[in-house]
């Protein structure tokens, strides 16, 4: 992989090697929906406020292959066509068309100069031209468009290998399967939740109490993401919890009602309760977890859900022949499931089309 730090550096000013243009203000009750994504001042989805279609009107500015900068200092690359807001400015380099790659080099290194700017300190048309921007340079002292390129593939190429080495070691993992029948064609059956699991709150008492470490072991709490993970921190052994369980989780605006399957020891708060059954694995724990998440919206801050109700609860589960939750067609199904998206996955990654070279105009 190309190193960047034996690589000659050196800063341009944006306008010197850019093109800026700025969007346009558009009333809104002028714009009618339709397929052209419209980039405002956001930090998420790519700055895409709506799709709409083209209008006659000198405010309404379209660009297709480029940068985007908001007055607010958000970057985002736009390969398609889009209109912009105002206050949205488009760099296109001069002399060369960007692509994917040599793009998310550049959006990168544009984000470290201009994170200084918010509503308070707005980046005009005419200030970002004159923002410095430190890039690669050839030996005529250019920028080195074609080492960018190299460098981002490379970095792509090296995070899909790792990633495709993973996905395979998932793969074995997981091992052979049956193929079972689709949901819809199984019987179900509802079933008191205490009576499937043997069921323990959580021993954590906050993290006030707790040390908290990067190598240290997860603090499970009232949120439903990163699987529950809130952070990690030193062992307790009063407090930890054994692991292969499923963490029903009690509170937490917008976490009551999920659950998470944990296969490793934990500590967790008490706004948890912990599910426990021989019958469970990292397949079946998965499968439950799914059905056991259709019960959250019964819960809020007004309706919390007490350990008293969360015994109560029933879940639906597929059955055997004998009317008990059929744990081997669980494991199966998951286990089915999960091969045919790993392969999907790899299939894609051995079928993306490769992206031609940077060429100059």
């Amino acid at each position: 992989m190309p190193s960047l730090k034996d690589k000659e550096w050196r800063a341009f000013l944006i306008g010197n090697i850019f093109d800026v243009k700025t969007g346009g203000l558009v009333d809104h009750k002028n714009l009618r929906n339709g397929k052209i994504p419209r980039i405002s001042a956001k930090d998420q989805n790519n700055g895409i406020a709506g799709f709409y279609a083209p209008i006659s009107a000198s405010s309404y500015r379209e660009f297709q292959n480029f940068i985007s900068v908001s007055f607010l200092g958000s970057v985002f690359y736009h390969p398609y066509t889009a209109s912009l807001d105002m206050k949205i400015h488009a760099l296109k380099p001069k002399g060369n068309d960007l692509n994917k790659h040599t793009a998310r080099f550049v959006a990168m290194l544009i984000s470290k100069t201009v994170v200084k700017f918010s509503y308070g300190n707005q980046l005009s048309s005419t200030d970002l031209p004159k923002q410095k921007i430190i890039l690669p340079i050839t030996s005529d002292g250019e920028p080195d468009w074609i080492f960018m390129e190299d460098y981002i593939r490379q970095c792509e190429q090296h995070q899909i290998n790792a990633y495709v080495a993973h996905t395979q070691k998932i793969l074995a993992e997981t091992g052979d399967y049956v193929n079972v029948l689709p949901l819809k064609e199984k019987t179900w059956k509802p079933f008191l939740l205490s009576s499937i699991f043997i069921l323990e709150t959580g021993k954590g008492k906050g993290l006030n109490h707790l040390v908290q470490v990067s190598d240290g072991i997860s603090y499970l709490g009232a949120t439903n993401r990163n699987n529950g993970v809130l952070c990690y921190v030193k062992p307790e052994p009063k407090l930890v919890q054994q692991g292969n369980g499923i963490a029903f989780i009690r509170n937490g605006e917008g976490s009551i009602g999920y659950s998470v399957y944990k296969t490793e020891p934990f500590i967790a708060s008490s706004d948890l309760t912990i599910g426990y059954s021989d019958k469970l694995n990292r397949y079946t724990g998965l499968f439950i977890t799914t059905v056991a998440d259709t019960v959250r919206g019964k819960y809020n801050f007004n309706y919390k859900r007490s350990e008293k109700r969360l015994s109560k609860e029933f879940l639906n589960l597929p059955i055997n022949e004998t009317g008990e939750p059929d744990w081997e067609y669980m494991e199966q199904y998951t286990k089915m499931t999960f091969r045919q998206k790993l392969m999907k996955y790899l299939e894609y990654k051995e079928l993306s089309i490769a992206e031609p070279k940077m060429s100059k105009r």
